[in-house]
This record gives C-alpha cells, structure tokens and sequence, in this order.
C-alpha cells in the first residue's frame, strides 16, 4: 500500500481506504501506485482505521482544500461543513470508508440539505428529510458528507454549466468542461479535495466527467446496486463513483452491492485481483451514429488497442449493430423525461416554466415531445428495447468492447451548456455523445479508464464495456490496464 505521511496527508489531501466489512474478500486490497500524488480513499480510510490521523483531521483537511478551489473550481452548490465537523467529532461511523470525506451529487436527496438539481426552479427548495436507500447505503459505509456537488440542470447535459449555479470548471484546464452530469464530484476528487465523490449515470455521467478530468468511473450494470431495482430500458441512471483508483470503485462497489433475494445478479464482493485471461476485444471507433472521433481521441484509442494486444488480449473492429436512429429515439426518450420535469415545475410555481425558472434546453426537449406525434416516446422505447436485444446478441461475439467515451476531448465550456439554441445544440450532442447512452439502455456495465491525455494536457478516457452483469470482468481488466499503464501520478495544474 502506498504510505503517506500524517504532515503530507493533511497539508495537501484527504483520502481513504477500505476497511473490514468490504474485506469479505478473500484476497488483499490490491496496491495502489506508489507513485500517486494524492492518497486515495483506501489509503485515507487505512489511516483512519489505524489511528494515524483522525476523521476529524481529514475532514477539516478536506474542508480547507474545499475552501482553497472552490472559487477556482466550483465544484460544490451547496456546503454543510457544521454538520460534517460534527459528525465527525461525534464518531461511531463504520464500514469501509469510516470517517473519509464525501461529496452528494446533487440529483439525490441528503438528509439536512435541498435538493435542487442544478435548476433555478428549486433555489428555494426545503431542505430533504430523508434520503433514497444508495444515499443511505453510503451512509452506512463510513463516509462524511462536506455538501452537495455541481450537476447540470436535471442531469440531461454532458456538461456542468447550470445557469442556476455557474459553470463547474475543469482543473486541467479551467477553460474546459468537467463533463456531466456528475462534473462538481469528478472536479472535486481530480483536484485532491475528497478522495472519491458520488456519481450517477444516466446516459454517461460517470463517465464522461471521469474521462474529462482523469479519473476510473465506472458505471454499472442496471440492478446491481442497493437501490436499483428498474428493469426496463427507460430505467436508465445508476449510482456509482468517481474515483482516483480502481480499488477505491471496487471497495465502493462491493459496499452497496444488492444483496436482497430479488437482486438481479449474483454479488461479486471486493473484487481485488486483476484480469487473468485472455479476452476478445472489439474496437468500435466510429459512434453510433456514424461519426468518426477527433484525432486526438482516435490516437487515445489506438494507444488502448496496442496496450491490449501487448497484454495478450486478441482485437478486432467492430461496429455498433444498433440502427442509425438510436441516438434521435434516446433523446426522445429523454425528452420525455424533460417534459415530465417542465410540467412538474410548471405545476409547483402555479404558471408555465419559462426561461426565468428553466434553462432553454430543457424548454426544448419538453417542447420536442410536444410537438412529436402521439405515442412518439413510447414508440422510441419499443426500438430502444430492440437495440438492448442487439447489443447482448453482439456481444455474444466479444467479451469485452472498446471505444471512445466522446466525440472530442473536453469541451470548451459553454460548447454544450443549456443555452445553446436547441438546434445547435442538439447537433453538437449527437457529434460530440454517441458512444455512451446504449449501455444505460442495456443496462450493461461500461467504465471510462483515464489512458490518454491530449499534445495540450487534456485527459481523454477509454471506454470499455461488456455484457449485462459482466462488472467484475470490467474491475479486472480495469486492475490489468491500471498496473500495465498508471495514470496515479498525472496532477492537474488546479489541485490541492
């Protein structure tokens, strides 16, 4: 395990580490890089647990990072300090993560603080009662939560730019997008101020702000975790992490797995060992809609191919097999939702939602849907229920697919931010996000690994996804591409 020092964990971050209750697995917490400059939350929990700092220390370490970055940054909306000092101070967490600092991205409810989804229509928004049963879980594995994180409006866009909250900048560039919609909780932890945050994925929010900002996001399988119980493929978000290691979303991962008599897959635990056999790998370099990638993200693909070859794995081209149209049915899908959140705003202030409490792109899809012809949405999920059919018949010919996670790196900001007129707009997302809504459609597990980063400094992260349920396959791999090709030592210029 990497050691850090009590001086240098608290001057410069606050990480953390697995502890007994995900050590059901059999073998030890894999090794981080020694040569990562910022511990990970295995590593800070480690700490903890061995009372070389405390969990008030890494806390108020965590809270002065948070206070240094956010005015360059922006990463949270919403702080509650008091509270975690308190709790703190109070002790009796337990779990894997006891006592390290956390970040609530802010599409969840949190006990004690609003909700308010990146839009100006909850500004007012009471503070939550209660919080959903994966909030609850992480409750339950240790973690001390500073605040709520930036996300865009509703979560629809692959960027954080709320107008409601100001734009989340990212800390390798701050002229650039984090991504979204998970973008305050990857700015965040690629900064050093909390070790891991976080995250839900809906049509690639895990991994498009892990593939901007340098970090491992994995999104899982549809079932898997502790409170998510969809089965159809217009159940689209997971909740998951960002995070600086592979062990810190396996630790994660096994600390809120289902475990109930109805979950849909067997439990993988802490999965801790990397990949030991061999794999057939397709490449699928042009997205689901036909567009062929950036050449910068063309040669980060390349890279990961030759990687994968010199590990043994056995590659080929590939193609997506679903139709031309998928992307304009999952933005109809979409769409759909958008209208259901603009009536709901509408219906709360007592008039119709404008600009003044909704951003012109959600204005756009609800009115998308208005005027698409009866049953347009439900005819958009009967294809996208085809499509889900044909990825698991296409990946009956690979164990494991890899591909862009976007477009282009990462985006200047306001290039996909919600007032863009909505043409324009939605051109941009269909060039920009065509490789990363199909697996929230399947259902499948799909991670974004940090391999390559631009001539100019810029992460661009490797998509690599697998059938339904295949989680722990991806973790494997993750570990194998981890030790062959390290990214624990890359820091950004904007870090703790």
């Amino acid at each position: 395990m990497t050691k850090f020092t009590r001086r240098g964990l608290l001057a410069a971050s606050a990480a953390v580490a697995a502890a007994p209750a995900v050590a059901q697995a059999k073998a030890a917490t894999p090794p981080a890089s020694s040569a990562a400059w910022t511990p990970d939350a295995t590593s800070v929990a480690a700490m903890i647990r061995n009372r070389e700092i405390s969990a008030v220390e890494a806390v108020e370490a965590a809270i002065r990072r948070a206070e240094a970055l956010q005015p360059k940054l922006n990463f949270i909306v919403n702080s509650d300090f008091d509270r975690a000092l308190d709790a703190a101070r109070a002790g009796g967490q337990t779990g894997p993560f006891a006592g390290v600092p956390f970040l609530v991205k802010d599409l969840d409810d949190y006990a004690g603080l609003p909700t308010r989804s990146g839009t100006r229509s909850r500004l007012a928004a009471p503070a939550a009662t209660g919080q959903d049963a994966y909030v609850a879980s992480l409750l339950a594995a240790g973690f001390v939560v500073l605040g709520k994180s930036a996300t865009p409006e509703f979560g629809y866009l692959p960027t954080t730019e709320p107008l409601a909250f100001g734009p989340t900048r990212n800390p390798w560039n701050p002229g650039h997008s984090t991504g979204g919609s998970s973008g305050g909780a990857a700015a965040a932890v690629a900064s050093g101020v909390v070790p891991i945050a976080h995250a839900s994925d809906g049509g690639g929010s895990v991994r498009i702000p892990a593939a901007n900002c340098g970090l491992f996001g994995l999104k899982p399988s549809r079932g898997r975790l502790i409170g998510n119980v969809g089965t159809s493929v217009a159940d689209l978000s997971v909740d998951h992490c960002e995070a600086h290691s592979v062990r810190d979303s396996a630790a994660m991962f096994a600390a809120t797995e289902r475990r109930d008599r109805d979950a849909l897959f067997r439990p993988i635990g802490f999965v801790t060992r990397p990949l030991r056999k061999k794999l057939r790998v397709g490449v699928a370099m042009a997205s689901g809609a036909g567009r062929q990638p950036d050449p910068e993200v063309r040669a980060g693909v390349e890279g990961a191919v030759t990687l994968l070859e010199s590990l043994g794995h056995h590659v080929s081209e590939t193609a997506w097999p679903m139709p031309p149209e998928f992307i304009d049915d999952f933005l109809m899908l979409w769409a759909g939702g958008a209208a259901q959140d603009v009536a709901a705003v509408s219906k709360a202030a007592g008039r119709k939602a404008d600009e003044t409490l909704v951003e012109p792109f959600t204005l756009g899809m609800a009115e998308m849907v208005a005027r698409a012809p009866a049953g347009a949405v439900g005819a958009a999920i009967g294809r996208l229920e085809e499509a889900s059919l044909s990825y698991d018949i296409w990946l009956s010919e690979f164990d494991v697919i890899v591909s862009p996670v976007l477009g282009s790196p990462p985006a200047p900001l306001g290039f996909v931010s919600g007032d863009v007129p909505f043409e324009t707009l939605r051109q941009r997302l269909i060039d920009y996000v065509g490789y990363t809504p199909v697996h929230n459609v399947a259902g499948a597990p799909a991670m974004s690994v940090p391999l390559h980063w631009t001539a100019g400094g810029l992460p661009v992260g490797i998509q690599f996804a697998a059938r339904a349920g295949r989680d722990e396959l991806l973790l494997k791999l993750a570990y194998q591409l981890e030790a062959a090709q390290p990214w624990a030592g890359r820091r950004p210029g904007v870090s703790a």
